[in-house]
């Protein structure tokens, strides 16, 4: 099951990215790879900013989970779907989904309607009205204020496409191979995660 879940999800990214690139490119005659702002950064400056921001991003979404019962229950739903993926699908999955959101949601949308309104929508695309699900938008959100942010700064798509698949990359290998709802402790032992 998980193993299809890839492919209809690719099937989808697809979907978005070629909705992104053909909205941007009729509208503004080019490609949704650039923001309407400063100078690029260096190479070095994009791809450091954006693992940056991923590392940190994983970071805070286990440390959310550690101490959160309502997101212990979101990592526990997840994983349920992506439970025993490969680690080349979830690197897949993480690059597709990273590149066509980004494209979508900054090269397209984040022009038109600004920083903050794409990253509500950002986090309104992840709502599920499964209660257990509900805590993915706000926190989707969130990271799309990141993501937006370092698009504008840095002037294109490599850093928060970057950071969106580290996420992505770390935190779906994470679901597909352990127990999300109970983390390690320093000491090595498994917990609940509970303070």
């Amino acid at each position: 099951m998980a193993a299809r879940l890839v492919w209809v999800a690719t099937a989808f990214y697809a979907l978005v990215l070629a909705a992104a690139l053909g909205w941007r490119w009729l509208a503004d005659g080019e490609l949704p790879v650039r923001a309407n702002g400063p100078a690029l950064w260096p190479v070095w400056a994009r791809v450091g900013s954006g693992l940056g921001l991923g590392l940190a991003l994983v970071a805070a979404s286990r440390a959310w989970t550690a101490h959160s019962a309502s997101a212990r229950k979101l990592s526990d739903e997840l994983a349920g779907l992506v439970r025993g993926l490969s680690t080349a699908r979830v690197l897949l999955l993480a690059a597709v989904s990273g590149v066509a959101e980004e494209a979508f949601f900054r090269g397209a949308l984040q022009p038109r309607v600004g920083w903050l309104a794409a990253s509500v929508l950002f986090g309104l695309a992840h709502f599920h009205p499964r209660r257990e699900l509900r805590v993915w938008a706000p926190a989707a959100a969130i990271a799309g204020l990141g993501f937006g942010a370092l698009f504008e700064a840095s002037g294109d798509l490599v850093a928060p496409a970057l950071a969106h698949a580290v996420v992505n990359a770390l935190n779906l290998h994470w679901l597909a191979r352990g127990e999300p709802g109970r983390t390690r402790t320093f000491s090595g032992r498994r917990g609940t995660g509970r303070p």
